[in-house]
């Protein structure tokens, strides 16, 4: 029992201060003689607080350890400090510790080393803690964003907006939603969309002339010194299943430049009607790209949330990087041009794409030009 107003514990002397005194000349462990003194200015009437300030430990610890000293002496205080081997939790135990875990996550080292003592009433060293925790199967990483769940169904979503996509027979804009501004959702008129159907995949990448991703053989260190040169501008690619294959290097990815890539993209399709499929970048999905997209004759159809896989344009790009990775330029500009040499090299395959054709394509392959 505490004393009221200034913390004074009630200690029962399970041993005499001479006994106290004995075992603390004895002592050769810096636990056990920690405890002892703790133990001692307990008798000598100091508060949990000073007492565990005195070996340098918090109220919360003196509290434990006389809880302890109390409910079982000497055994009990030093329980889990034999042979400087780590105290074990039972099967029960970790389970209930993982549960808890689990609930409060993510947890700081010493946020767990507390919780370990409060609930459990065992104290780990802190580097037996770190096996312990690894052993439990916990990860110890520095915590990412998680990408936006992707639904369970997005195959069948996507099936969906591209069939709604190859449907002419509404009288809406596709790209149109609701709540939109009623103005401006006409096509351009020097826009031709009767030549048939050209369907695309859109998407950003940043690719760097030092990406390192093709394993080369070398006699000696394998590094290969590089002029240290930088893309700026990240590169946005339109991979063409018919019609043609475009990639161009905007400033940034503000809506204004996604819209002048568009327009590049008309310009090298320009008698088709073009179905363009992107994911949902805020530049990408906003009222202003979408409005642009229909002037310009092209219907965006998006993917599902949290699905990359979907985008075969995502496979260009990885062999893109893979081809670019050992080759050594001079300058940005020398490397644009390598990068739109081998986007059309790549692009000219539609192999990329084969199973989304066979996915997504089935009833519409008579559609494109």
């Amino acid at each position: 029992m505490s004393m009221s107003g200034d913390r004074r514990k009630e200690i029962v002397r399970h041993l005499s201060e001479d006994d106290l005194d004995r075992l603390l000349t004895e002592s050769t462990d810096e636990k056990l003689t920690e405890r002892l003194i703790f133990i001692k200015r307990l008798y000598k009437g100091a508060t949990l607080e000073d007492a565990a300030d005195d070996v340098g430990r918090s109220s919360a610890t003196g509290t434990r350890w006389a809880r302890r000293w109390n409910k079982g002496g000497l055994g009990l205080l030093m329980p889990n400090f034999g042979g400087g081997r780590p105290p074990k939790l039972g099967t029960a135990q970790r389970e209930r510790l993982l549960d808890l875990l689990r609930e409060g996550q993510p947890w700081k080292k010493q946020e767990i080393q507390h919780l370990i003592n409060e609930e459990f009433d065992v104290e780990f060293h802190p580097a037996h803690l770190t096996t312990f925790l690894e052993k439990l199967g916990l990860s110890y990483a520095i915590p990412r964003t998680k990408r936006p769940s992707r639904p369970e169904n997005a195959e069948e979503i996507l099936d969906e907006r591209v069939s709604d996509a190859f449907d002419e027979g509404s009288g809406e804009p596709h790209n149109k939603r609701d709540g939109d501004d009623e103005e401006g959702w006409v096509v351009d008129e020097e826009i031709r969309t009767d030549g048939g159907t050209v369907l695309g995949f859109l998407d950003t990448s940043h690719p760097q002339p030092w990406d390192n991703s093709q394993r080369l053989y070398t006699v000696d260190d394998p590094h290969i010194t590089r002029p240290l040169v930088k893309l700026d501008e990240p590169a946005v690619g339109f991979y063409a299943l018919s019609g043609e294959s475009v990639l161009q290097f905007p400033t940034t990815q503000e809506k204004e430049r996604i819209c002048e890539c568009l327009e590049g993209i008309r310009e090298q399709n320009p008698l088709a009607r073009i179905l363009l499929v992107l994911d949902n970048f805020s530049s990408h999905v906003c009222e202003y790209t979408r409005k642009r997209a229909h002037q310009l004759g092209i219907d965006l159809v998006f993917l599902p949330v949290g699905s990359p896989d979907l985008n075969p344009i995502e496979q260009v790009w990885k062999s893109l990087k893979w081809e670019a990775s050992p080759l050594i330029v001079e300058s940005a500009a020398e490397y644009r041009a390598l990068l739109t040499e081998l986007f059309e090299k790549l692009t000219d395959q539609l192999s990329f794409a084969a199973s989304w054709i066979d996915n997504h394509l089935g009833n519409y392959l008579q559609k494109l030009r």
